[in-house]
């Protein structure tokens, strides 16, 4: 597991946007961020999942967080600007992006992949992920030291068969951070690198190995210290690395 002990109020007066915050390593993670001290802003598709983690995140007495009910998979541009203008207006800028949301797809050889299933992930994982990141970068470049972290995998970092678009999506995950750390080094105080959870215990998980027991992998609230790390203060100036949370 990646060493790292956080002081209990790192994060405090940091606003940070988690994608995907509903459920498995986004709301184990939004959690974390906001017994922090960070004001978190949840966002996913299920806003009954995203206002039982606002519920539980109130009810620890943490900063209180914002729902905020957006389909990636769905979303057209000027919903994205519509974002962005909303958190300038109520939050004034952003300290935080954690790309969390994406989708499996079928695992599968590639030629029996529709061309359908692949543009879907695609869409998800890395069409989204640009349009808020390009989208959010201005409210970022207002903090004094923002931090844009990627979810990447084991098979966006080496193929591997019947990964298909999901693991396609994930080298392209790899691409788009670092090309934004080769932008924004030295011209900007933001900061962008990526995380591969590992094998943890999340429905996509098991998902892609319904074989496996879960119980032999990390939960997500244990692989929260390289998380911490990278969207505190203590990573100021880690730019463009892969990281392993485990």
């Amino acid at each position: 597991m990646f060493d790292y002990s956080a002081r209990p109020e790192l994060l405090k007066g940091r606003v940070i946007l988690v994608t995907g915050a509903g459920r498995g390593i986004g709301a184990a993670a939004a959690k974390t961020y906001a017994a922090h001290g960070a004001t978190v802003l949840l966002l996913g598709k299920t806003e009954a999942n995203l206002t039982q983690v606002y519920d539980d995140i109130e009810a620890a007495g943490h900063p209180q967080p914002a729902v905020i009910p957006f389909n990636l998979e769905t979303a057209l541009p000027h919903q994205y600007d519509e974002l962005a203008a909303m958190i300038e207006t109520e939050f004034g800028h952003l300290d935080g992006l954690l790309h969390n949301a994406s989708i499996i797809g079928p695992r599968t050889p590639i030629e029996q992949l529709s061309g359908e299933n692949f543009m879907r992930v695609m869409h998800v994982n890395v069409n989204a992920m640009f349009m808020l990141t390009s989208t959010l970068l201005p409210l970022l470049k207002l903090s004094q030291d923002a931090s844009v972290v990627f979810t990447s995998s084991s098979v966006g970092r080496k193929g591997r068969a019947y990964w298909g678009a999901y693991g396609v999506s994930k080298f392209a995950t790899e691409g788009l951070m670092q090309t934004l750390a080769d932008e924004v080094d030295t011209v900007a105080p933001v900061r962008s690198n990526s995380i591969n959870p590992g094998a943890t215990r999340t429905s996509m998980r098991a998902q892609a190995y319904p074989g496996e027991n879960p119980l032999n992998n990390p939960t997500p609230e244990e692989i929260m210290p390289v998380y911490l790390y990278l969207m505190g203060p203590d990573s100021t100036g880690i730019n463009g690395q892969a990281f392993n949370a485990q």
